[in-house]
C-alpha cells in the first residue's frame, strides 16, 4: 500500500514560506510608494491631483512611470539573497537604488528631448508626446531592472 506522507519540515517550511511572500509583499508596496512619490516629487504638477481630474496625459505618465518601478522591484526581490533577511535587506537597496536611478534618466532623457512634461500633462486633450514620456519611462525602467539583474 502507498501512502503519501509529507517531508517532516513541510509545515515549517510552509510558514516560513507564507512569512516570506508576506515580507517581500511589503518591501515591495514601501518600494511601490517611494517610486510612486519619486516620480510626483520629480514631475512638474502634482500628478495624483491631475490623475484624479482624468487628465489622459497624466494618467498615462503616472502609469508608465509605476510600470517601470513594477519592474525594476520585481528585478531587485527575484535577484535577492538567498536567505530572506539579506534577500529582503538586497531588494529594499536595489530598489532604492533603482527607483533614483530610473527617476533621473527618465529627467534627463526629457530634458535632452526638450519635452515640456509640466504643460503635456496638464492638458485637457490627449498629447502624442505623453506617449515618448511613457515609453522613456518603460524603456527605461527595463534597462535599470536589468541593470540590477
Amino acid at each position: 500500500m502507498n501512502t503519501l506522507a509529507l517531508s517532516e519540515t513541510f509545515g515549517s517550511d510552509l510558514v516560513r514560506g507564507i512569512g516570506a511572500i508576506l515580507l517581500y509583499g511589503v518591501v515591495g508596496l514601501f518600494l511601490m510608494f517611494i517610486g510612486f512619490y519619486a516620480i510626483d516629487l520629480t514631475t512638474p504638477g502634482k500628478l495624483s491631483q491631475l490623475v484624479h481630474r482624468g487628465l489622459p496625459n497624466a494618467v498615462l505618465v503616472t502609469a508608465s512611470g509605476l510600470l517601470s518601478m513594477a519592474f525594476i522591484i520585481v528585478v531587485a526581490i527575484f535577484n535577492s539573497a538567498s536567505d530572506l533577511t539579506g534577500g529582503l535587506i538586497t531588494s529594499l537597496v536595489y530598489g532604492l537604488l533603482g527607483i533614483i536611478v530610473q527617476v533621473v534618466a527618465v529627467r534627463l532623457l526629457e530634458w535632452a528631448t526638450r519635452i515640456d512634461v509640466g504643460h503635456t500633462i496638464e492638458q485637457e486633450k490627449f498629447q502624442p508626446v505623453s506617449v515618448v514620456v511613457a515609453a522613456a519611462h518603460l524603456a527605461l525602467g527595463l534597462v535599470v531592472a536589468v541593470a540590477i539583474s
